[in-house]
């Protein structure tokens, strides 16, 4: 939602806060100053939002069930036998032996799992995948001008810092910008028709019943999956931003609501459909900590001890993951913002970081940025993201918010806080009439899509269909290796660089 004034501007006036689980940024301010792109038109003061990878609950749906079978495919009458067993399917994943399945009978899960042929059912499961959150601001004088130009046509690009981190300018430039390449992003939901992305979306699908996949959250809440996308692909047009693949084209999966919570049944189907879709690469900017210990709440506030739960939606998740690599497609995940130490805390599964054949991103970030842009540390192991060998396979910019104190700068045209710079900035929300607003947001979710971006970089530039263990190859013979040599716990084998991918034989 775009906010005008006369002669003054809001700026989010935002506080710290590190949520219980997966999530732990600051709320995520929009750039101020006005862009003329044919229109006299601000950006907007957009609403802020935690990172998607906010996880405060992990919910058992007590009528929810989702099928396994004991090979990859189902028994070919399941759902008379699921009727039998008093439950009934909503939807079924032959491809990978999977059903959805709903009940009110709370015995449902043991009658169907004696059904021949069906390994285990389990309880789907919501999690929190992201909290919108409402403007907080105070009033500044904005200063309304353009940033000045760096040799680029699009006017934030100064602001991208992560842009230059991975070298992405100088990949371009061999020619190399994503031609080709389909990535799928599960998110959110998404602004469809905004300026910087409505000429690389060629497709959108809302696996959330009820949502379609245009973002429809409140007037004051940010689109976390626009933000996404824009960073993997927004178009190279003279209006905004620039994405990492600014040629690939998107297919955008909502599998989360635009409250935030979904189903990993919602995940799944979203993984298969991109997978039918002959996407390339799929990001997914989402995920949840699940205990491995089996304690949960259900829907109505009842715990539950199921110490298989944990273990068997890897197994279908795995399932889905699994197909999906075998048909071509590279999976990318954020790992998670609760500065986890995966080497000794064994007691949360990250989903879907840890699934079969998923490649986990850690976040990087400059600190005081806008202070010193030419001597910065871009590097610089973000304080929120989690880390752990093998948890983590690649860093890349995902921002942070450390900077410690609420000093506000000038800087390329933008007037803003410090901390606010030393974040990703990307696309926003949309307002009625139209103009495309910009958003700072920090996280994995952030870093997870500059990754994503390399790698659409990396197999358009290998004429695309490059199987998934090729790009993971390729991703890590061309890394920046950062923190101790070889694989640590917090580059995992290095931050990703765009001009030595492409700039490898293929």
């Amino acid at each position: 939602m775009s906010q005008m004034f006369s002669s003054r501007k809001f700026l989010p006036l935002l506080g710290l806060g590190l949520l219980s689980a997966f999530g732990c940024t600051k709320e995520n301010p929009s750039p101020t100053a006005g862009l003329n792109n044919g229109v006299d038109a601000s950006l907007s003061s957009n609403a802020l939002l935690r990172d998607a990878q906010a996880s405060p609950g992990f919910v058992l749906r007590s009528k929810q069930y989702i099928i396994i079978a004991t090979g990859d495919q189902l028994p070919a009458n399941i759902e008379a036998q699921a009727t039998a067993a008093n439950g009934k399917v909503t939807s079924q994943l032959r491809e990978v032996g999977l059903a959805v399945a709903t009940s009110d009978d709370p015995n449902f899960a043991a009658k169907a799992a004696k059904i021949a042929g069906v390994r285990s059912v389990v309880h789907d499961f919501t999690y929190q995948g992201f909290e919108p959150q409402p403007n907080r601001v105070m009033e500044e004088t904005s200063i309304n001008v353009n940033p000045p130009s760096t040799g680029d046509s699009n006017p934030l690009f100064p602001l991208q810092w992560g842009a230059t981190a991975i070298q992405a300018p100088a990949a371009w430039n061999t020619g190399n910008q994503g031609q080709g390449v389909l990535v799928a992003d599960l998110d959110g939901g998404f602004e469809l028709k905004h300026p910087d992305l409505v000429d690389n979306i060629v497709g959108s699908i809302s696996f959330v019943p009820g949502e379609s996949a245009q973002f429809s959250g409140p007037a004051t809440s940010s689109s976390h999956g626009t933000h996404t996308a824009g960073t993997i692909a927004a178009a190279d047009n003279s209006i905004g931003v620039i994405g990492i693949a600014p040629k690939a084209k998107l297919l955008l999966v909502k599998v989360l609501g635009d409250g935030g919570s979904g189903s990993f049944s919602w995940l799944i189907q979203g993984i298969l459909y991109a997978t039918q879709q002959h996407a390339d690469v799929v990001n997914m900017s989402l995920g949840a900590a699940v205990p491995r210990n089996g304690k949960y709440l259900d829907d109505a506030g009842n715990v539950i001890n199921d110490t298989k739960a944990t273990q068997e939606l890897l197994v279908a998740l795995s399932k889905a993951t699994s197909y999906a690599t075998k048909n071509g497609v590279t999976l990318i995940a954020s790992a998670g913002n609760d500065a986890n130490n995966g080497n000794q805390d064994k007691s949360v599964a990250h989903i879907p970081a840890d699934a079969t054949g998923v490649i986990s991103i850690s976040a990087t970030a400059p600190i005081g940025w806008a202070l010193a842009p030419l001597t910065a540390n871009l590097d610089r192991f973000a304080s929120y993201s989690n880390y752990g060998t093998p948890a983590i396979t690649f860093a890349a910019p995902g921002g942070d918010f450390a900077y410690p104190t609420n000093e506000i700068v000038t800087f390329r045209g933008q007037r803003q806080y410090v901390w606010a710079l030393d974040m990703v900035l990307s696309t926003g929300r949309v307002s009625s009439a139209g103009q495309g607003g910009y958003t700072w947001m920090a996280g994995t979710s952030m870093a997870a899509p500059h990754a994503t971006g390399v790698a659409a970089l990396l197999i358009g530039k290998n004429g695309g269909d490059m199987d998934p263990a090729r790009v993971e190859a390729a991703l890590r013979a061309s890394v920046d290796d950062l923190g101790k040599p070889g694989r640590d716990p917090y580059y995992g084998y290095g931050r990703v660089n765009a001009l030595r991918a492409v700039s490898q034989p293929n």
